[in-house]
């Protein structure tokens, strides 16, 4: 079963091809762009160029696999509007993963790790895994020393993620460098037994944790004087 996997819930632009069998996960190509300001341009282009990498068209998708965030609202929707209108205009269905889960999984090694990744504001968006990568709490949305003091509780010695790269020094924990932006590979891991399962497609629904920074107008200037 061929898999699309997006994420845009970070800098991170991703777009990937996975193929999941009976009791494997495999990758059949990928493309990562760094870059917070062209979400909106990269990912579409990216799709395209990972479907021709594979030598497969959008009729040969089975599903499509979308991080969810959290993560800043432009970015984050471009993926989530990308996966839900690709499902939708080919009748496949859709499948969410929380993006942190992907960067806190597959960092797993037997104790606690935090993840997170850069809410802007001076704070940061984070989940704590246990060591064998399942959520223990989260994902939250708050300042460095709140998301560190709350890991120690749960026993985390380690960190990943861009978040922990950003905040390294207040954090004071040590610092994976990598998973650094979430793993295409893990999201379809995560999403496998639900693919493989032929479940029904799922709103995808945005973990924002935030209201967005632009408001709508609440009044008119006058303009007479």
């Amino acid at each position: 079963m061929l898999v699309l996997v997006v994420d845009s819930s970070t800098p991170a632009v991703t777009a990937a091809l996975v193929e999941v069998s009976a009791d494997d996960v495999t990758s059949r190509a990928h493309r990562c762009t760094v870059d917070a300001r062209a979400h909106g341009e990269l990912l579409a282009p990216q799709v395209d160029t990972v479907l021709a990498d594979a030598d497969a068209r959008p009729r040969d998708l089975t599903a499509i696999v979308a991080g969810l965030g959290p993560g800043p609202f432009t970015g984050l929707r471009v993926g989530l509007v990308t996966a839900a209108t690709m499902g939708q205009v080919l009748g496949i269905p859709t499948y969410g993963v929380c993006s942190l889960d992907a960067i806190g999984y597959p960092a797993a090694s037997g104790a606690p790790v935090l993840a997170a990744s850069d809410a802007r504001r001076k704070e940061l968006y984070w989940a704590v895994y246990d060591g064998a990568g399942q959520r223990l709490v989260g994902p939250e949305v708050s300042s460095a020393v709140v998301a560190a003091a709350r890991a120690r509780e749960l026993g985390a010695s380690v960190a990943v993620g861009d978040g922990a790269h950003r905040y390294a020094e207040v954090l004071d924990l040590p610092v994976r460098v990598e998973p650094r932006y979430p793993d295409a590979a893990a999201l379809a891991l995560l999403a496998a037994e639900r693919v493989r399962a032929g479940a029904p497609g799922e709103r995808l629904t945005p973990l924002y944790l935030r209201r967005p920074d632009a408001v709508a107008a609440t009044g008119h200037k006058p303009v007479l004087p």
